[in-house]
């Protein structure tokens, strides 16, 4: 057997590794937050990236207004901004 080979060889495997450990976990964890964002409802709670929680008043397709604060101040946001769903 060439010398190459068990270069090539050892490339592969490093690469296999690599891609179990590395880009296959981030691309479950990407389509999980991505089918909570295509499910979020009116009436949820959430927190967007940005810290704020508030409560979904209605839902569109790339976008969606939310209640925050006591004062029950209204805002648009876009859905890539939501952070995750608080369970109460």
């Amino acid at each position: 057997m060439p010398a190459w080979t068990s270069t090539v060889l050892l490339y592969v495997a490093i690469l296999g590794v690599f891609y179990l450990l590395l880009i296959r976990p981030q691309k479950k964890r990407e389509k999980q937050l991505q089918e909570m964002r295509n499910n979020i409802k009116e009436g949820d709670e959430i927190l967007t990236i940005g810290g704020i929680y508030g409560k979904v008043l209605n839902v569109k397709d790339e976008s969606l207004t939310i209640e925050v604060g006591a004062d029950k101040t209204r805002l648009k946001i876009a859905k890539w901004a939501i952070g995750r769903k608080v369970e109460s």
